[in-house]
C-alpha cells in the first residue's frame, strides 16, 4: 500500500531526505543552517496546488517503475487519464503541421521530393521571417511578426470579418503562459484592496494556483451542475456581492468550451457575461484553448471577441478583454511545443507597454512553437496539394473525440451511483460520484477527501488514474472526478 506522506502542503508530500545527498559530503549543512526552507521560502508557493499533477499522478509513476519491474499489480499498465494530453493517449499528430516544423528545423529537407509543395513554400516564408533565417535564433519578445500577422489572419476568418489588430497579438509558451502574464499585470494591494479574481467553480487548476503563487484573492462562482454545468448570471451576482466585504473584484475569468465540465456556453450566456463586465467595471479573461472541441447537437462556440464586437460600441470599445488559444488541445494535440497566443482588446496603451516590457523580460516563446502555431493558423486551404489529406486527418480526430464523448457519458451513467452531464466539449467528463457511507467513513479515518479516497483506490485496483474533484473546486458535500 502507498505510504502515507509525514506532511502535505498544497496536495504534495513533504519530506527531508533521510540520505545524503551526492555531492553533499564533508560538512553537510542541517536544515537549520540552509538560507531555504520550507519556513522561509516564499509563503505563496507553499500555497500552490495543481491536482493534474499532483500526489495521485506521483502514485500513478510509481506504479509504473513498479510495473516495470516486474511487481505484480491487478493491471498490466497504468492509464493516465489524469491530463489532456491527446498524443500520449495514441492520438497521431496532424502530418502537415509536422511535416512544416520538421523543414523549418532542418532546412536541408527542403531539397526532399518526399514533402509537399505548400508545406515547402509555408516553411520557406516562416524561415525568412526568423533572423539569421533559423529557428535557432531569437525571435522579438511578442513573437515572430510575420506569425502574429497570420494569427490575426486566422482570427478575422474566424470572426467572420470582425477586425484583429496583430498589435494587440502576443505569442506565448501555451495559453497558460499568457494566463499568468495577464494575472501578473491584473493583480496589485493588500488587504482589503487586494485584487479580486474571479473564476468558475469546477475550475482548471492553473487559475487557483496562479492565484495563490500572486497572493490574489480567489472569487468563486459556481457553475450550475443540474443544468449542464451553464453560467449563471445571478450566481455572478452573488459571488461578487460577497467578495466586496474582503477585497477589489477586478477580473472574471471564463473557461469556454469547460475545462474541466465539458459544457459550451451559449450566445445568450456570452452576451449577459458581457453586460455584467461592463457593468460591474470587470477586465474579461476568456479562456477558449478547447474552441474547436464541440461535440453537442445545437452547441456552437462563440467567441468572446465576436460577440463582444457584435453588442455595439457602448460594450465593444470600453470592455477589456484578453482571450487565449493553444495548440495543446483542438485536433493538433501538440502538448509538448507549448505554443499559443493571446488576443488583448480595449487595454490602456500605457498597460499594453508596460505588457510588453514583461513578456520581454523573458525574451520570446519558443521558435519551434511559434512554427507550428503558425501551420495551424495558416492551414492548407482548397486546391493547395496537403488540403485533403488534411482536411481528412482533422475531420478523425475531431470525430474520435466526439464519439468518445459520447461514449463516456453513456457509460458513466449506466454504473450504479456515478452521473454525468452530457459532454458538450473540451475533453473531459466530470461525473458526479455518490459514494457509501462506510467508503466516506474510511476516507475520512485516513484523513483524504472522499473523492481522493476514490480516485486513489480507483488507481490501485485497475491501473486509471484520473484527477478528484477536489483538485478543481465543487460545491460542499459533493464528489467528482474528471
Amino acid at each position: 500500500m502507498w505510504e502515507q506522506p509525514l506532511a502535505c502542503l498544497g496536495g504534495w508530500a513533504l519530506r527531508r531526505p533521510e540520505k545524503q545527498q551526492p555531492g553533499m559530503a564533508g560538512n553537510q549543512a542541517t536544515p537549520k543552517d540552509r538560507v531555504l526552507t520550507l519556513e522561509s521560502m516564499n509563503p505563496h508557493v507553499r500555497m500552490v496546488e495543481y491536482a493534474v499533477r499532483g500526489p495521485i499522478v506521483a502514485r500513478a509513476n510509481q506504479l509504473k517503475k513498479e510495473l516495470a519491474q516486474g511487481v505484480k499489480k491487478p493491471f498490466t499498465e497504468v492509464i493516465g487519464a489524469n491530463i489532456g494530453d491527446a498524443q500520449a493517449m495514441g492520438q497521431k499528430p496532424i502530418t502537415f503541421l509536422r511535416q512544416v516544423s520538421a523543414l523549418c528545423m532542418y532546412p536541408d529537407l527542403l531539397n526532399s521530393p518526399d514533402f509537399p509543395k505548400d508545406a515547402k513554400q509555408k516553411a520557406r516564408r516562416l524561415l525568412a521571417a526568423c533572423g539569421g533565417q533559423s529557428i535557432g535564433a531569437y525571435s522579438a519578445s511578442p513573437g515572430i511578426e510575420l506569425i502574429r500577422h497570420d494569427v490575426a489572419a486566422f482570427i478575422q476568418r474566424r470572426d467572420e470579418g470582425i477586425p484583429s489588430d496583430p498589435e494587440n497579438i502576443y505569442l506565448s509558451t501555451g495559453a497558460s503562459n499568457a494566463v499568468v502574464t495577464i494575472l501578473k499585470l491584473l493583480v496589485s494591494g493588500e488587504g482589503s484592496s487586494r485584487t479580486g479574481v474571479m473564476i468558475p467553480i469546477p475550475q482548471y487548476p492553473l487559475y487557483s494556483a496562479t492565484l495563490a503563487e500572486l497572493n490574489a484573492q480567489q472569487i468563486n462562482y459556481y457553475l450550475d451542475e443540474d443544468n449542464c454545468w451553464a453560467l449563471n448570471i445571478e450566481e455572478l451576482r452573488r459571488a461578487l456581492g460577497q467578495a466586496r466585504k474582503r477585497c477589489q473584484p477586478r477580473v472574471l475569468c471564463v473557461i469556454n468550451p469547460g475545462n474541466p465540465t465539458g459544457q459550451v456556453q451559449s450566445r445568450k450566456c456570452i452576451e449577459e457575461v458581457i453586460h455584467f463586465a461592463w457593468e460591474e467595471r470587470l477586465f474579461l479573461m476568456a479562456d477558449e484553448v478547447y474552441q474547436d472541441n464541440v461535440y453537442a447537437e445545437g452547441s456552437k462556440f462563440h467567441s468572446f471577441k465576436k460577440v463582444l464586437s457584435e453588442m455595439g460600441p457602448k460594450y465593444s470599445e470600453t470592455v477589456e478583454l484578453a482571450s487565449f488559444h493553444s495548440i495543446s488541445k483542438g485536433f493538433m494535440g501538440e502538448c509538448g511545443f507549448r505554443g499559443g497566443y493571446m488576443e488583448v482588446i480595449n487595454m490602456d496603451p500605457l498597460v499594453q507597454q508596460q505588457l510588453t516590457k514583461l513578456v520581454s523580460v523573458r525574451l520570446c516563446p519558443p521558435v519551434t512553437s511559434q512554427i507550428l502555431l503558425d501551420a495551424v493558423v495558416n492551414r492548407p486551404q482548397p486546391g493547395d496539394p496537403s488540403y485533403l489529406q488534411f482536411s481528412q486527418e482533422k475531420a478523425a480526430v475531431l470525430g474520435a473525440l466526439a464519439r468518445k464523448a459520447r461514449l463516456t457519458e453513456e457509460i458513466f451513467n449506466r454504473v450504479p451511483g456515478i452521473h454525468c452531464n452530457p459532454v458538450q466539449g473540451a475533453m473531459y467528463a466530470f461525473p458526479r460520484i455518490e459514494l457509501p457511507a462506510r467508503a466516506v467513513q474510511e476516507a475520512q479515518a485516513q484523513g483524504q477527501a472522499p473523492d481522493m479516497f476514490f480516485c486513489l483506490r480507483l488507481l490501485e485496483e485497475t491501473g486509471i488514474c484520473v484527477v478528484p474533484g477536489s483538485g478543481f473546486g465543487q460545491r460542499e458535500g459533493t464528489a467528482h472526478f474528471r
